[in-house]
């Protein structure tokens, strides 16, 4: 099942998957998916949320950096909480599909259930196998340093690139490029930083070229959207990448998307203009 150059894949077709041919539906009614003749659970999903400052699993990390997945209502007996009970039991993997627009999924395989919290009606997924070695009851900070980042690499990235690529219409802002497997989510605020979170309106669609000239603080973008270059690089002589890749980028106004949620937050533009200005 090839999923799309930004990582995803439609529902109709994840609801294709045939197994010794018959078909199976990877995604049903509910967010636990366990097939008739199983006895474990075979895929969770995360539906999309339309609002693009919103994580689809911001409520779901634990302090240690692992996703939590909630019961379907709270009866632990409930047969799709049963169906995930025993993927923990077992240890089987599963599929995590999580939404990142309407009807669209990208999926994090393999992933595991670590561990049940009753009291909290909730379920903890290892989705790294590394996450799977850790003591979830005694772990320092580094070793939650360590979970945190398994976790943004398998969990935040992907969906994060999703989103944004998605958001606009799989083209770079800045040269309008629109082949999605040279395309980055680049983070107006670096991750890690304050307001640096993985959410589309910290996000911009940019060519791999375009991305390390932002991140290196070549080319910076106004509140106003406007692409400024650095004055040096201006001054360079080079050959026509320098001229036609950044030079002739100066100036011009970059692509945003036509949904208003889904622009990029001009607060944090202009925080990261002061710091382009700086390195200028």
């Amino acid at each position: 099942m090839a999923t799309s150059p930004d990582g995803s894949l439609r529902s109709a077709h994840i609801n294709t998957f045939t197994f010794d041919g018959i078909p199976v539906r990877l995604i049903g009614q509910t967010g636990i998916r366990k097939p008739a003749g199983l006895d474990a659970a075979l895929t969770i999903t995360t539906t999309y949320s339309a609002s693009s400052d919103q994580r689809p699993y911001d409520d779901n990390v634990g302090p240690e950096g692992m996703i939590r997945y909630k019961f379907r209502g709270t009866d632990p007996n409930h047969s799709d909480n049963r169906a995930l009970r025993q993927a923990m039991v077992t240890g089987v993997p599963l599929v995590y599909f999580i939404g990142v627009d309407r009807g669209v999924y990208v999926p994090i395989y393999p992933v595991w259930i670590r561990a049940e919290n009753p009291e909290a009606h909730e379920f903890t997924v290892a989705v790294d196998e590394g996450q799977r070695l850790v003591n979830l009851f005694s772990l320092a900070d580094p070793q939650r340093a360590y979970v945190a980042r398994l976790t943004m690499a398998r969990l935040h990235q992907p969906i994060f690139r999703a989103r944004v690529l998605r958001a606009y219409a799989e083209s770079c802002a800045m040269c309008r490029l629109r082949h999605a497997e040279l395309l980055d989510a680049a983070h107006i605020i670096p991750d890690g930083q304050p307001r640096g979170e993985p959410v589309v309106p910290n996000g911009v669609s940019l060519c791999k070229i375009h991305h390390a000239a932002y991140d290196h603080n070549i080319l910076g973008v106004r509140p106003d959207l406007v692409i400024e270059v650095q004055p040096k690089v201006l001054a360079e002589i080079d050959g026509p990448m320098l001229r036609y890749g950044l030079q002739q980028m100066a100036g011009a106004t970059i692509l945003i998307p036509r949904e208003r949620v889904a622009q990029p937050d001009r607060n944090r533009l202009d925080e990261r203009y002061e710091e382009f200005r700086r390195a200028s």
